[in-house]
């Protein structure tokens, strides 16, 4: 029987590549390769009867060349504050075993490194989000500023971590994680975020 299951919340990305994203549209990083963190954090969301509510989840990610090529290698980082229950429900979900949209972004994972119980802070404040992960890795990031003091958004992008909702563009101050044989720290380079909502259908 399968699990009925949602989650909606926040989500950001930042990597390597420089100005705009070219992964969101299927073409090369700009670097060649990709180095990555993406994060969710969930405002509201339940697996069966587990509340998953206020709970962080991670990955530190490299992908080899055009990230639609897939291969991936991926550490996956759950938050402390999660009961033993709710752990194994987000690894089930961001793992791709309980089917909908993340089911799809695990297709992309060629090795997954490790999974990760860790001290997660994630902090959204207006056009600033922020992470940190124990001692492992963090994250900070600011919106881009458009026209009349709007954001910058994408929408509709072919490669997407949160179909159907606009992409707001960022710049990030700095992201580090080191582990796993994923050990980098990059600044000033290309970010983003979104509304996200998953569910088994």
């Amino acid at each position: 029987m399968n699990a009925d299951w949602r989650v909606a919340g926040t989500y950001f990305e930042a990597c390597t590549c420089k100005g705009a994203c070219p992964c969101l549209f299927g073409n090369d990083p700009t670097e060649g390769s990709c180095d990555a963190l993406v994060a969710w954090h969930i405002e509201r969301g339940h697996f069966d009867d587990q509340p998953l509510n206020g709970l962080n989840l991670a990955m530190a990610l490299h992908s080899p060349g055009n990230m639609t090529d897939g291969n991936w290698r991926v550490v996956v980082y759950v938050d402390q504050a999660a009961s033993e229950a709710q752990h194994q429900a987000l690894v089930r979900i961001f793992g791709g075993q309980a089917g909908g949209h993340p089911a799809m972004l695990a297709g992309f994972i060629g090795e997954f490194l490790g999974v990760e119980s860790a001290p997660m802070d994630f902090r959204i404040e207006h056009r600033h989000q922020s992470l940190t992960i124990g001692d492992v890795a963090s994250a900070a990031l600011t919106a881009i500023e458009g026209q009349d003091g709007g954001e910058v958004c994408i929408s509709g992008h072919p490669v997407a971590i949160s179909p159907g909702n606009d992409l707001v563009l960022a710049r990030h101050e700095g992201v580090s994680h080191r582990g796993h044989g994923l050990d980098w720290h990059f600044s000033d380079r290309t970010a983003s975020y979104a509304a996200f909502q998953y569910s088994a259908v």
